[in-house]
């Protein structure tokens, strides 16, 4: 029988329907690789030097564990697959930790650690974020060699287990193993889809800076009553700083945090979004923000900053006293025509010219922040992906200039020069990062025939060559 593209899909998709895919996942699940808790090293160690290479163990991948740069970090897994060196080699991406279980909130009858079907909702952590996803890439790649006998191009896949915290290290990793992980294009899978009706492709994702404004004005609170109306009050000045940082509606106030304009191509790729309306999502505020932009513009090609948290005194048990200090807690979302590193400076020039020269702005460094990027609408390779994508669905996907939220594009695209397309299979209900996480199956099995038809048309010569 010849080999065919539909057989590769149907290969992928019998995996699916014949219960293979759905075992391995609750093997992948059955990982706690919590890598915000102390003490997650073993468990994403074990995911990276047993879990993963069990799993492709009959695939042809050579595989490795590398070591994180920064001590007590979890590791990566990367296994590679060369069938030639003139054919062109993708990278294959997914990361294996999880954020907390969280496994007192779930609803009744629910286990972070195992994989409940209800229906088509698949319960578990890591079901979306990201141990489902990486696996639809996984067993894809499967599909496609025992149906072609070859994959038809070289394929390194690559795990990491630091996401959920920023990736710390990762960046130090792919600079001393640029060689290793040599590639034409980076593929990962994470993420949800704007519809639960179309395929999807993202580019890139949107930077992230937080930090603390911080006005200390003395050590210790005095008697309101005997200091009141005396004494400067730390909590009006910090609210005052920021009521300079934005508008009464929003509108970002700070020179240098938002971009002159949106770009021609990403502003048109934008444009041609199509959403669905998730049933208990909130709806968004048209007054608020940047005026003339739509929602989409504002989400996808423009700059937002938010308040985490802000205190002064003991909001629990409050006391009658001007307090010594306030703070607060913003974020900072912004795309790549922004720099992050440009965000902190800025803020202190504001700041300073507004007169808030005993505002401290203090960088938060507890975790890693990910940093803007954005691969070009009109790359050859995001050309190619969203012409396989439609072969294998019968409908153009959307195709979103960079991710609303973050992630780690921006250190492929500077260290090894690759052009990022991601690929969601999930949406926007899945409560990933909370309880009662979850896929909807009818997604798993769409993005093994997605991603079979992709791995296809590779292999058959038709991906643009970079190298």
């Amino acid at each position: 029988m010849t080999a065919s593209r539909a057989g590769a899909i149907a290969r992928a998709q019998d995996g699916f329907d014949n219960g293979n895919y759905l075992a391995r996942l609750r093997t992948l699940v059955a990982v706690p690789t919590e890598s915000q808790l102390e003490g997650s090293l073993p468990a994403l160690t074990q995911y990276c030097a047993e879990t993963i290479p069990a799993l492709m163990q009959d695939m042809g991948f050579a595989p490795a564990v590398l070591d994180n740069p920064r001590k007590g970090r979890g590791p990566v897994f990367v296994g590679t697959r060369i069938e030639d060196p003139a054919l062109p080699t993708v990278l294959v991406y997914g990361h294996g930790d999880v954020v907390r279980g969280l496994a007192p909130k779930w609803s009744e009858g629910l286990d972070p650690w195992q994989v409940t079907v209800r229906g088509d909702k698949w319960y578990g952590r890591g079901t979306v974020d990201n141990k489902g996803q990486h696996l639809i890439a996984i067993e894809a790649l499967r599909a496609v060699t025992a149906e072609r006998g070859r994959l038809g191009f070289n394929a390194k896949v690559l795990v990491e287990t630091g996401e959920e915290q920023g990736s710390p290290g990762l960046r130090d990793l792919l600079r001393a193993e640029k060689d290793r992980l040599a590639a034409d294009v980076f593929i990962g899978l994470d993420g949800p889809r704007q519809t639960t009706f179309m395929p999807e492709m993202k580019l890139g994702a949107r930077g992230g800076v937080a930090f603390d404004l911080i006005v200390h004005l003395r050590d210790h609170a005095h008697h309101s009553g005997h200091w009141g109306g005396v004494l400067t009050d730390p909590g009006f000045v910090l609210a005052q700083a920021m009521a300079t940082i934005v508008d009464r509606k929003g509108r970002i106030q700070v020179e240098g945090w938002t971009p002159e304009a949106i770009p021609p191509a990403v502003k048109r790729a934008i444009d041609a979004l199509v959403f669905e309306d998730i049933p208990g999502l909130p709806e968004g505020d048209p007054d608020w923000g940047e005026p003339g932009l739509t929602k989409a513009e504002k989400i996808f090609g423009w700059t937002s900053v938010i308040v985490l948290a802000a205190i002064t005194g003991h909001p629990d048990a409050p006391t009658n006293a001007v307090q010594g200090e306030a703070r607060a807690r913003l974020q900072v979302r912004h795309c790549a025509d922004i720099k992050g590193a440009d965000i902190v400076p800025a803020l202190r020039r504001h700041l300073d010219r507004h007169g808030f020269q005993s505002v401290r702005i203090d960088p938060v460094v507890e975790r890693d922040m990910f940093g803007a990027s954005r691969t070009d609408p009109d790359d050859p390779w995001v050309r190619f992906v969203a012409e396989s994508m439609q072969r294998s669905s019968g409908q153009a996907p959307n195709i979103v200039p960079n991710s609303s939220g973050s992630n780690p594009s921006d250190m492929f695209q500077e260290e090894l020069g690759l052009p990022v397309i991601w690929i969601p299979n999930s949406y926007a209900g899945c409560n990933q990062h909370g309880p009662d996480e979850h896929a909807l199956a009818p997604l798993l099995r769409e993005g093994l025939g997605l991603m079979a038809g992709l791995w296809w048309d590779i292999g058959e010569g038709l991906a643009p060559r970079r190298r």
